[in-house]
């Protein structure tokens, strides 16, 4: 009798938990299908153009310690992807103040090293300084507030890159000897992002220049309230200095007084500050030899994850795309590509972006290709080289050299090729997807490839013997060397 009634209990579990797993696949796959909807319906009318151009920051900002640079959130390319790309360029010892955005952030560390700290709600604060040493293990209150506790701050270097959910502050310190570098893409038509296709970022220090909101919605803003009296009249502050002082005091249990200094009405310092000492953090040093251990558990894990051995509080922020080491695919006479998405950083699948490190030798060429699932925001990160985009109808909508500095954006499908300078050409690209694909045009593992000799011959009107030579003179994957041929077919 106790066996049966075990065996139908058991059986009850298994049903609940068999309709309760199918629940939320259902919930997440909806939530994707809305993602997606809603990108393209925002964008259905944005991705009609004719030319595409290589653009420059339309707008610099100085702070105290640093620059911030951002790009015309009203080219037609970026409303297209629904992105906004900022640079900030942070001085030693400079610290960018914390802030969180209405959008998801991927940042790419382009150069230098420093720490960056991301305030996570709901986790603790796993971070503590150690202060000194007791026999007493029962310590004071005034002992325990003697010793600071914070969550976890990571160390950030060239290569690496970083993902940020929406709505989650962080800051990033410059502890180099040389500048730090920052390319941030938020993407204001990711399904986190409940406002409007305006960035905004909501800043827990400093004061903030106006020039730093998003100028998409601008001039419609000021049709109704006119630009002279929004400049006259309209301060744009920290979030402390928007609430009543005496509120806060309570809220913070503390003094008006502080309360005030938090505000920071008369700080004209912009939102990367000089830090005077060298700040104090707890932080452990990263050792060559740990970087490497992760590495390898990061390819024995195969970028998996079970859903346990990882809460969204441990989550890795971070991963570097600069080692060679790790490249997915290298020709040492052309280069290397490197890929991150939520297959080695499991964040990806909640931000729904991915990006890849992508690395020419002079003259080499990446194979033309398309992205099947993504816009490719695409920031030269050193050299030069000559880029073709292709759209629909045949023509190109953009043919033209890129230089280091550079963001030009290839729209989901248009055809693209590079092929690198005298110098190389090196890039970053955001990709709109966590797990974006393209299809190769050229090479071995190409569209041409798959297709029967035939069906080519026919299609271009050219002999099977052509035919097999477009299939097969190009046996290289991805990145090409600079071939005899493709000389003297310039010549």
């Amino acid at each position: 009798m106790g066996s049966s009634c075990l065996l139908s209990l058991t059986f009850c579990f298994l049903v609940l938990f068999n309709c309760c797993f199918a629940q939320i696949e259902q919930v997440t796959s909806q939530r994707g299908q809305q993602q997606q909807g809603k990108r393209r319906s925002q964008q259905q009318n944005e991705c009609q153009f004719d030319r595409i151009k290589a653009l420059e920051p339309a707008r610099r900002i100085k702070s105290e310690a640093g620059v911030t640079e951002i790009w015309d959130e009203n080219d037609q390319q970026f409303q297209c992807a629904g992105v906004v790309v900022i640079r900030h360029t942070i001085k030693q010892q400079g610290l960018l103040l914390p802030s969180y955005s209405n959008t998801p952030k991927f940042i790419y560390v382009d150069q230098g090293r420093g720490f960056h700290g991301a305030a996570i709600p709901g986790c603790p604060e796993t971070f503590q300084s150690s202060g000194q040493n007791s026999r007493d293990r029962r310590e004071s209150s005034e002992d325990q507030q003697q010793k600071d506790q914070h969550q976890k701050v990571r160390q950030v270097r060239e290569g690496d890159v970083v993902a940020l959910p929406a709505g989650v502050a962080d800051w990033f310190y410059n502890n180099g000897d040389s500048p730090l570098v920052l390319v941030q893409l938020l993407d204001t038509s990711n399904a986190a992002n409940q406002l409007d296709q305006d960035f905004r970022k909501f800043f827990l220090a400093g004061n903030p220049q106006q020039e730093l909101q998003s100028q998409r919605s601008s001039n419609q803003r000021g049709q109704h309230e006119g630009e002279s009296r929004r400049g006259q009249q309209e301060r744009y502050r920290n979030l402390f200095g928007g609430f009543d002082e005496r509120l806060l005091a309570e809220a913070f249990n503390v003094d008006t007084k502080l309360v005030r200094r938090m505000r920071n009405e008369n700080d004209n310092r912009g939102i990367i500050v000089q830090v005077q000492h060298e700040l104090q953090v707890v932080s452990p040093q990263e050792s060559r030899e740990e970087e490497e251990r992760e590495r390898e558990h990061q390819r024995r894990q195969g970028g998996g994850s079970n859903g346990l051995e990882e809460s969204f509080c441990t989550a890795r922020l971070k991963h570097n795309i600069n080692n060679p080491e790790d490249a997915d695919v290298f020709n040492p006479q052309a280069g290397r590509l490197t890929t991150v998405n939520s297959l080695n950083l499991p964040i990806l699948r909640h931000i729904q972006l991915s990006a890849q490190r992508g690395v020419l030798y002079p003259n080499a060429l990446m194979t033309p290709n398309w992205n099947i699932n993504a816009h490719s925001i695409c920031y030269v990160t050193r050299g030069s080289g000559r880029i073709q985009i292709v759209g629909d109808n045949g023509q190109a909508v953009f043919d033209g050299q890129v230089r280091e500095g550079q963001v030009i954006t290839a729209p989901q499908n248009f055809a693209v090729v590079k092929k690198a300078g005298s110098q190389g050409l090196e890039w970053v690209s955001f990709k709109t997807n966590d797990n974006a694909q393209i299809s190769q045009m050229a090479g071995r593992v190409s569209v041409i490839r798959a297709i029967p000799e035939d069906v080519l011959a026919n299609a271009f009107q050219i002999s099977r013997e052509d035919a097999r030579k477009l299939k097969n003179n190009r046996d290289e994957v991805s990145v090409f060397s600079s071939s005899q041929e493709s000389r003297r077919g310039r010549e």
